[in-house]
């Protein structure tokens, strides 16, 4: 990728990628390209990946997801991206995606986050629901947390960060290179989880 630097800035510009096969892609689109020094592109075919430092996988509904993902041959391209150490962020059913393992399924995943999952864990009666939680690492300000049929995560990696947990359930969790959440960021006003994510492409060794 050509290196771009903002005048007066001292920064460089990125480029995120956003997979834009199905579900909630425009917002994080919309949403990364309201942060200065940030180039945000939907993603349909593996070869625009060559051109990001960083990946969403967005929420939507994650059977379609993963059918459409082997259709259009993007999961060996996704693996090799993370074997890049570049940077990746699932959010619900990109989580989904990411996980090694689903309770109840034996479907092919991505396997890029070493952890369990459980879908719709919050029962029927709280299918969608939002919550305001101070979330230290990604912001001093408490933040929305929009929750949508939302999984849970049941088994982790000792090695990986737990960001947040719902009543004691974990719901978001990070390495240096993967960044999970099982609600919407990208359905709220607020831009702390895309800086966040932002500021961990700038800080990847990686990053070109």
């Amino acid at each position: 990728m050509q290196k771009k630097w903002l005048i007066g800035a001292g920064k460089m510009e990125i480029t995120v990628g956003v997979l834009a096969l199905q579900g909630g892609f425009r917002e994080h689109i919309d949403h990364l390209n309201r942060i200065r020094g940030t180039n945000a592109v939907p993603v349909k075919k593996p070869v625009e990946l060559q051109k990001c430092s960083g990946l969403i996988i967005p929420g939507g509904e994650s059977t379609t997801m993963r059918k459409l993902i082997e259709s259009y041959k993007f999961k060996q391209p996704i693996i090799n991206f993370y074997q890049q150490q570049k940077v990746i962020w699932g959010t619900c059913a990109g989580l989904i995606l990411m996980a090694k393992e689903v309770e109840g399924e034996n479907e092919d995943q991505l396997g890029l986050l070493d952890i369990k999952i459980k879908r719709n864990a919050f029962g029927s009666q709280l299918d969608s629901f939002v919550e305001r939680n101070l979330i230290k690492k990604v912001s001093n300000i408490p933040q929305e947390l929009v929750f949508i049929r939302a999984p849970i995560i049941t088994k982790f990696n000792q090695k990986l960060e737990i960001l947040h947990k719902k009543d004691k359930q974990i719901t978001a969790v990070e390495s240096d290179c993967l960044l999970g959440t099982a609600f919407h960021p990208e359905l709220t006003d607020s831009l702390a989880f895309h800086e966040y994510f932002v500021n961990k492409i700038r800080n990847n060794k990686n990053t070109k």
